[in-house]
């Protein structure tokens, strides 16, 4: 496990465009969420520690944002190939499980990781209505093992300010697993 730290996208960026399926086959891209208020876009996995302390967390946050306003993708960019854990049955296996109340897609070509400059999993990307980015940082300050409980306070903060039409406070860096790029796609910043 290579711990890394979200490299903080500049604040305003337009939200990267994507075409991107899920595991059954279904595209999805940012504009199927044009009439959200809110879009968060989420990198995540599955066999990383990281993603694997804060899922059910993660999962609950979701359940309560979405009747609000808040549009929700979570995007595997890790190589499939060299961690079978994060192949599209796996995925689907863990969104079933799990009870995944958002689409979970699989970047292949790593463009859309590459795109937002994602860096590291998990790693949050929420974008406003006019769909600049309004925040990119952690889900809040637990991490395995810092026995600080997994409660989404960070990121909720910047959703209730964010759909209240109030500024967003101070943003933290995510920390995770470092993404898993096939040869050749990794960017010198990774």
């Amino acid at each position: 496990m290579v711990a890394r730290h979200s490299r903080m996208l500049p604040l305003g960026t337009p939200v990267p465009e994507f075409s991107l399926p899920d595991p059954a086959g279904r595209l999805w891209s940012p504009g199927q969420f044009k009439d959200s208020p809110a879009l968060l876009v989420a990198f995540l996995c599955n066999h990383c520690p990281y993603v694997k302390h804060m899922i059910d967390g993660f999962v609950a946050f979701a359940r309560e944002y979405g009747p609000k306003g808040l549009a929700i993708v979570a995007i595997n960019p890790n190589d499939s190939s060299a961690y079978r854990d994060d192949a599209p049955e796996h995925m689907a296996r863990v969104a079933a499980e799990k009870g995944f109340p958002f689409p979970y897609l699989i970047d292949a070509t790593q463009r859309t990781a590459l795109a937002y400059e994602a860096i590291c999993t998990p790693d949050f990307f929420l974008f406003d209505a006019s769909r600049r980015l309004a925040y990119r940082g952690r889900f809040d300050a637990s991490s395995p093992g810092n026995n600080t409980p997994v409660t989404g306070n960070e990121l909720r903060a910047a959703v209730d300010a964010l759909l209240a039409g109030r500024p967003i406070g101070e943003q933290t860096a995510s920390i995770g697993c470092s993404i898993k790029w096939k040869p050749g796609n990794a960017p010198e910043w990774a």
